[in-house]
């Protein structure tokens, strides 16, 4: 092929692309425009159900006001657990070679980003979250450390038993306790 032909196809080559990368750029920008037209509707919706903090307090039963302060008092047996369940797995699950527990995968706040919430039903949805996030968090270093320590089932059924205790062994199963109990352990380090 002579050189000038090609330079000729590498030149229509280029305006090819220079035009797909355009119209490329302009879907993008069309999507985007899109989004944050659709971002600020269903904002404006949200907010639309939002019932002021007056008037949520006021449709609110007077009993229910009046407990408040006590389900608050949650906040320091939760700061305390969550305080020593994290002190407690840095410390001694390297020691037992333990893999430790995220404490990020279950204290989630997602919710206080809902515009139809209030002050306080953001305020109530930070509290529930965190205490459930802690009592998950604490539950789970708990299970990897009764794994460790003691996975025997029960002589009797309990009511809701952790993820790891369909693995443990039988009650009264001595010979395998002593047979699988290393193995148990190594699985908490495993890739679970």
């Amino acid at each position: 092929m002579e050189k000038p032909k090609l330079e000729e196809l590498l030149a229509r080559a280029r305006a090819l692309q220079e035009e797909i990368e355009e119209s490329y750029r302009q879907a993008h920008e069309d999507l985007e425009q899109r989004r944050a037209r659709l971002a600020v509707g269903f904002l404006h919706w949200q907010r639309a159900h939002r019932v002021g903090v007056f008037r949520f307090l006021a449709q609110s039963r007077p009993l229910v006001v009046l407990t408040a302060p006590v389900i608050y008092l949650g906040w320091l047996p939760f700061l305390s657990l969550d305080l020593f369940v994290t002190i407690y797995q840095a410390i001694c699950f390297p020691v037992y070679g333990i893999r430790k527990v995220r404490r990020a995968d279950y204290l989630v706040f997602d919710r206080g980003h809902l515009a139809y919430l209030n002050f306080i039903e953001r305020f109530n949805c930070f509290y529930c979250s965190y205490g459930n996030g802690v009592i998950a968090y604490a539950r789970e270093v708990a299970a990897r450390t009764e794994q460790y320590w003691c996975p025997i089932k029960h002589a009797r059924r309990i009511a809701g038993a952790h993820e790891h205790y369909a693995k443990f062994l039988s009650y009264g199963d001595a010979e395998a306790y002593r047979n699988e109990l290393e193995t148990l352990r190594r699985d908490l380090d495993g890739g679970e």
